[in-house]
C-alpha cells in the first residue's frame, strides 16, 4: 500500500507516524521525501525570480532542509529515499550536487521527471522503493510512548522533531 502521509517529515509525517500508525498498526517499511532543487535553492535564501539560474552555493545552504527532514524519519526508524522532482531549468551540476549531498546523509536521490515522462519519469523512485521495502531495514520507532502525559507528548515532538529547546504552557492549559 501506497499512501501521502501529509506535508513535510516534520508535520505530515509526524502526525503519520505518532497517530496513524500507532492506532492502525501501521509499520512503513519506507517514506518517499519529495523535494525540488528550486524549493531546496528558496532555503538557501534565491529569490523566486531568480530560480532559474543555477546556484550551487544556495542549493548547497537548502540542502539544510532536505537533512532536517531526513533526519526526522530515521528518527522513527523509517528509511527514506528522495525523489527530486525535476523542472527544466534543473542543470546538471545542481542534480549532482544534490545526489552527492544525499549520499553523504546516507540516502539515496533519484531524479523524477514523471511531469513530463509519465510512469517511466518515476520509475527509478518505484524501484528504489521497492528495493527499502523488501530490504526490511524500516523498523518503526515512536516518539514517545501512549502513557506519557500530553505535555510531555508535545514537548517530545517539540523537541525532537522541531529542534525546541523546551515548550511553556499556561496554568490553564496545563490544568
Amino acid at each position: 500500500v501506497v499512501t501521502e502521509a501529509g506535508f513535510g517529515a516534520d508535520l505530515g509525517g509526524e502526525k503519520f507516524l505518532d497517530i496513524k500508525c500507532r492506532k492502525a498498526g501501521l509499520e512503513p517499511a519506507c517514506a518517499v521525501l519529495v523535494a525540488t532543487i528550486r524549493a531546496l535553492k528558496m532555503h538557501g535564501g534565491v529569490k523566486k525570480e531568480d530560480l532559474k539560474t543555477e546556484n550551487l552555493k544556495a542549493l548547497e545552504a537548502g540542502m539544510a532542509n532536505l537533512a532536517r527532514h531526513v533526519e526526522n524519519m530515521q528518527k522513527f526508524g523509517i528509511v527514506p529515499v528522495i525523489s527530486i522532482n525535476r523542472f527544466s531549468a534543473d542543470s546538471d551540476a545542481e542534480i549532482a550536487l544534490v545526489k552527492a549531498q544525499c549520499g553523504k546523509l546516507g540516502v539515496e536521490a533519484l531524479m523524477a521527471d514523471h511531469w513530463a515522462e509519465g510512469g517511466k519519469g518515476a520509475a527509478d523512485v518505484a524501484r528504489a522503493v521497492v528495493k527499502v521495502a523488501e530490504s526490511g531495514k524500516s523498523k518503526l520507532k515512536l516518539l514517545y510512548a501512549d502513557e506519557m502525559p500530553l505535555l510531555e507528548k508535545i514537548r517530545t515532538i517539540a523537541k525532537e522533531i522541531y529542534r525546541a529547546k523546551d515548550i511553556s504552557a499556561d496554568k490553564a492549559v496545563r490544568d
